[in-house]
């Protein structure tokens, strides 16, 4: 009688191809999946997963811990939420290649785009590589929680190659280009799955500059898609992965459609509805479609719900920060802080105050009057917070019903809980007042869920607990509007997500694929309410959350976390290159 190292039994098994649930057991040896269905055999270990869903390891495609894979095994946030595979190295922004001289110029950059605290940063790495393959062979040094992937980032090529040229508006050379495609080229050769940019005006250093590659010409950028298909042909891997703001001059699928044509590779882009975009969602949509039905292979990654910033009195933002009392006393530590903001006296004299935008932003003051005067926008995060929030909700609504103005309700919002309330601003993806523009294209093969932005914008977003989401929301919970299915859920954050990425080796569960895999109690499944951390180097803050429901992951064979907390057990590491699905081959 076989024996194995695990087994799951009786449980509902969602296989991660779409097709129907059904009953069995999951039997695992040497880190993959060695049999499915009823198993007779023996285990070190079993699992009983009666009335529990079991499906594979989610794996989340656009997350930003270049940072903090070089000094936390846990991987928090992601990890907590049946995450198994993350692929970071998004948006143009990452570490490597890095000469001495532009290491502060790469936090602040990283700092600035994706709201990690450089002090953070700065503590937390180590430097001990310049070259991509050096900050390859880095990261595989330390064992983790989960799998890592990452692209090449154009922010640090560019800085690399122009060194103090490297300024907004810069036109690179042709040698210039010759020298970052040979580097990206390198760097995909080495194990990257890809090359990142990033085209947006929400994207600037901490120093208010925009970032390399907003105004890069589709010279440059189909130059370095030329060297993903070398790669590529060469047995890499190679997508393209770009945020932009589609400026029509731009004419940005234009561009990409040809250099998916001829290089061969995909190209993926997020596909939000933004006041940043001249393009709505639809007519981004149309667009790709238009490119693919003469050959490309465009695929747009879309959110799960509204990519919201969540505003506290200690995090990045909330809606008084323009006001000149909240500034007089922004640098003081917090338990002074809050002593003044619970003051009735600094109360009156702060809402009495018009705001005042000397320095704020000028190309994005949309964003900006939404955090100060928005409260149509707003919502007030209740225990049982439902992110898909009716205008019943919002501050506006809910100040009318109490009877005070909107800002005063707010603060007083903000200040409950000794001073850690929260606010909910859906500031992208939400202009409808509700998801239904999600769902159609969550049954579109041609887009891909992601965009959690796992490990960045610490103090504004806690999207990487957007696979729970998709459970608890879109599968169980949604109260306006059409869900999906289970299987369909699970296939979109499993097969469909490894699939663009090369990942043929998980995201299924059948004999062969890595044993990476959830036990999850639908009935219990429940996100937690998120809070600021402050558990950085340096005392770096982060916003958090948590959810129930999670009764294990496994991580090729281990289990990592068993009811939502951490065993210890670390068996994740690096991944290099496409993982091909021939592994069936040694599960026999």
């Amino acid at each position: 009688m076989a024996q194995y190292d695990l087994i799951i039994r009786g449980g509902t098994i969602v296989d991660g191809t779409g097709a129907p649930a059904f009953t069995g057991d999951v039997a695992i040896r040497d880190g993959l999946i060695a049999a499915v269905g009823k198993v007779h055999g023996s285990a070190t270990e079993e699992i009983d997963a009666t009335g529990k869903v079991v499906a594979p390891g989610f794996v989340d495609i656009h997350t930003h811990y270049d940072g903090q894979a070089t000094w936390d095994q846990e991987m928090a946030p992601s990890s907590w939420h049946g995450v198994t595979t993350v692929v970071m190295g998004n948006c143009g922004v990452g570490f490597a290649p890095a000469r001495p001289d532009r290491h502060d110029w790469l936090i602040s950059l990283m700092e600035g785009v994706e709201d990690i605290p450089g002090t953070a940063l700065a503590e937390g790495i180590t430097w001990d590589w310049e070259t991509f393959p050096e900050y390859l062979d880095a990261l595989e040094k330390l064992p983790r929680t989960l799998d890592i992937a990452t692209h090449v980032p154009h922010g640090a090529v560019r800085a690399y190659v122009l060194g103090d040229r490297e300024k907004p508006g810069a036109v690179p050379t042709a040698e210039d280009i010759a020298e970052m495609s040979r580097i990206v080229e390198e760097g995909v050769r080495a194990g990257a799955l890809g090359f990142s940019t990033s085209r947006t005006v929400l994207h600037k250093s901490v120093d208010g500059e925009l970032v390399p590659g907003t105004t890069a010409t589709p010279e440059e950028l189909i130059a370095i898609g030329r060297a993903l298909g070398r790669a590529k042909a060469a047995g890499g891997h190679g997508v393209f992965e770009i945020a932009s703001d589609l400026k029509r001059e731009w004419n940005e699928f234009e561009w990409m459609g040809k250099l998916s044509r001829e290089a061969g590779i995909p190209v993926t882009f997020a596909a939000l509805q933004s006041i940043a975009k001249e393009l709505p969602l639809d007519e981004q949509i149309a667009l790709m479609r238009a490119e693919n039905a003469k050959g490309a292979n465009i695929v747009a990654q879309i959110a799960l719900r509204g990519n919201g910033i969540i505003m506290a009195w200690r995090g990045t933002v909330h809606p008084f920060r323009f006001r000149p009392s909240w500034r007089a006393i922004a640098d003081l530590p917090w338990e002074q802080q809050k002593a003044k903001l619970l003051d009735p006296a600094f109360k009156a004299r702060l809402l009495a105050e018009p705001n005042d935008y000397t320095d704020a932003p000028k190309d994005i003051g949309g964003v900006v009057m939404a955090i100060s005067m928005g409260w149509s926008l707003q919502y007030e995060m209740d225990p049982d917070f439902d992110y898909e929030p009716a205008a019943d909700a919002s501050i506006n609504a809910r100040a009318a019903a109490a009877g005070v103005s909107p800002q005063e309700y707010a603060y007083d919002l903000l200040c409950q809980e000794d001073g850690n309330g929260f606010i909910y601003l859906p500031i992208l993806n939400y202009a409808d007042g509700n998801l239904d523009f999600l769902l159609p294209l969550q049954h579109a093969d041609d887009t891909v869920n992601s965009l959690s932005d796992g490990g960045a914008h610490c103090g504004t977003i806690c999207d990487a607990a957007s696979p729970t989401f998709m459970l608890e929301h879109w599968v169980k919970g949604r109260k306006r509007g059409g869900r999906i299915s289970l299987e369909h859920a699970i296939k979109r954050q499993c097969r469909d997500t490894a699939a663009l990425y090369g990942l043929e080796d998980r995201g299924v569960i059948a004999p062969g694929y890595l044993a990476d895999l959830n036990v999850i109690d639908m009935d219990a499944l429940k996100l937690g309410k998120p809070w600021l951390a402050f558990d950085l180097p340096a005392g770096g803050k982060r916003l958090l959350q948590k959810a129930d429901g999670y009764v294990a992951t496994i991580k090729s064979g281990t289990v990592t976390f068993r009811n939502g907390q951490w065993t210890g057990a670390t068996p994740g590491g690096l991944i290099r290159g496409p993982q091909r699905v021939e592994l069936a081959e040694a599960a026999e």
